[in-house]
Formats: C-alpha cells, structure tokens, sequence
C-alpha cells in the first residue's frame, strides 16, 4: 500500500492544532525552537531542510518524511537533489534507510505533482 503523504501530513496537522490549543506553550517554544533552528545561517534553509529529511529518513518518521519533503518542493529543490541526499540515507543506513528513501521519493514526487 503506497502512502499518501498529503494526506498524512493534514491529519498530522489537525492533531498538532488540537495540541496548540491544549498545550499552547509547549508547541509555541517548539515552532520558536523550529524557526530558529531552520533560518538561514551559515547554511542556508534547503541545506537545513536536506538534513532534516536525512534524519527523518534515519529515524523513520513518515511524518517528519512528509513535512520535510513539502518544504523542499516549496524551497525549490530538484528531484536529483533529493536523490543524492537519499543516497546518502542509503549508504549511511543500509536497508532500512532504502525502505524510507523510497517513500521519501515518492513523498517528494507526490508533493512535486500540479
């Protein structure tokens, strides 16, 4: 069964909005924690974005995957970019890694289309 990491990440965010109003401090300290950590710096936001889909690849988060990946679309990373990268997921992480770089594609590919 192929993922729909659209629809993942919609339903991930009705959840996170139920939290923000249930524990509004806790998720403001980790959006300020999230801007801070991704604003451009010494490395830029893309740069930023493709180590934080490597993590997420390491750490098998669909979740992560998705919002990761949208955020690369929208920052104009290219399809053979994140290739290399997940390339990297592959070699550093072994099968395991291959089994979330191919939904990472895929994730990518879904949010690439029109």
């Amino acid at each position: 069964m192929a993922k729909d990491y659209k629809a993942l990440i919609a339903d991930i965010s009705q959840y996170t909005a139920q939290l923000r109003k249930a524990v509004p401090d806790t998720m403001a300290g980790f959006g300020a924690m999230a801007k801070a950590a991704t604003a451009d710096g010494a490395l830029d936001k893309k740069t930023k974005e493709f180590m934080a889909l490597s993590i997420a690849v390491a750490l098998r988060c669909d979740g992560c995957i998705g919002f990761h990946t949208k955020a690369l679309k929208e920052l104009g990373a290219t399809r053979a970019e994140v290739c290399e990268v997940l390339a990297l997921c592959v070699y550093m992480g072994g099968g395991p890694s291959l089994m979330y770089a191919a939904d990472a594609l895929r994730s990518f590919d879904q949010f690439s289309e029109a």
